[in-house]
């Protein structure tokens, strides 16, 4: 994975979210952890973004915290966007940390640097984009943490490139997955969870993310995290990211590459085999699931063979669905912290 890239920050301007959401966390219970969903939202938004060359993207992130604090990236899902850590960040950053997050390609202000460069959403390639951004920011280890997309993310680097990844807090736990994983049928009542995935399989489907995307996502978060009265606000925020002129290929083919009816580059065929293979995590892992999350996710005594290093697993309760950081910030960013030290 040898990522050349240049640095090119627009703008110097450290954003610190201070204030209610900073006060200094208090020690949280090992195991099941209660953490009452949000009705609304904070309003919390991150105002001033960067931008920067990385592999073959110019990537939007926000930054926060002190510039030699030990670094930390958090990464979001689909269909979410870098506001689902809004609250999150200035919690950790309050804590001393340097807090990266990015946009993932076809999200918000992250662009391809050429036309010509395939929009792919396949697993290792938005890996490859994380370790590039890194690259581009001077950053040799950091402890990372995600959901959804971004936990397979975090999960691909923990597992193919642990020098870079100093701990890891993953949000439903080991989601590494293949193109023969994809391909072997589940019981109908587990495939019925699934019914976006065969949808976004069809013309049809591609049509109609492509036209009705907010529509889709507003529903998506309803199904995933059906206790969370997140409020048209806060929706708004994210929403926007969707969009980014490449977001709808991106997710189609990410959508589709799982299911093998979509090509991936061949470029990164050998780290497509080597993830086929379920390669163990032997970093520091907090892996955490909500108990009301109404989206597709395995079990966690089904993974946990999956981490071989220091390891702990925290259910979040009170109504905490798919999206954790948003949904129960505290309690994420706690994990964050205590993940170095277990």
């Amino acid at each position: 994975m040898d990522i050349v890239s240049s640095s090119e920050a627009i703008d110097r301007q450290r954003r610190h979210l201070l204030g209610a959401a900073a006060l200094a966390l208090a020690a949280a219970p090992l195991g099941t952890i209660a953490a009452r969903a949000q009705s609304a939202g904070s309003g919390a938004s991150f105002t001033a973004l960067k931008q920067v060359n990385a592999g073959v993207l110019n990537v939007g992130y926000a930054e926060a915290g002190p510039a030699d604090g030990a670094p930390v990236l958090l990464l979001h899902g689909w269909p979410y966007d870098i506001h689902s850590y809004a609250d999150v960040a200035p919690l950790l950053a309050s804590a001393g940390h340097r807090v990266i997050v990015p946009y993932l390609r076809g999200h918000g202000t992250t662009r391809f640097l050429s036309g010509a460069t395939a929009r792919n959403g396949q697993q290792s390639a938005i890996a490859v984009d994380i370790l590039a951004l890194m690259d581009a920011l001077k950053i040799e280890t950091a402890t990372i943490a995600g959901f959804d997309w971004g936990a397979r993310t975090a999960d691909i680097i923990a597992a193919l490139r642990p020098e870079r990844c100093k701990a890891l807090v993953s949000v439903s736990g080991y989601l590494i997955g293949s193109q023969k994983a994809g391909g072997m049928p589940l019981l109908p009542k587990v495939e019925l969870q699934w019914w976006y995935q065969y949808y976004f399989a069809t013309e049809r489907g591609r049509a109609g993310y492509e036209q009705y995307r907010r529509d889709f996502a507003r529903l998506i978060w309803q199904l995933a995290s059906p206790k969370w009265a997140f409020d048209d606000a806060a929706f708004d925020r994210s929403a926007a990211a969707f969009d980014n002129p490449d977001h709808v290929a991106i997710v189609i083919h990410n959508y589709r590459w799982r299911l093998g009816l979509a090509e991936g580059e061949a470029r990164y065929d050998d780290l497509e085999r080597r993830l086929a293979e379920a390669p163990v995590i032997g970093v520091p892992t907090i892996t955490l699931e909500g108990d009301a999350n109404g989206a597709p996710h395995p079990e966690p005594a089904a993974y946990r063979q999956k981490f071989s290093g220091p390891y702990e697993h925290r259910t979040l309760t009170g109504g905490i669905g798919h999206n954790p950081p948003q949904e129960a910030p505290r309690a994420f960013a706690q994990a964050v912290i205590d993940v170095g030290k277990i």
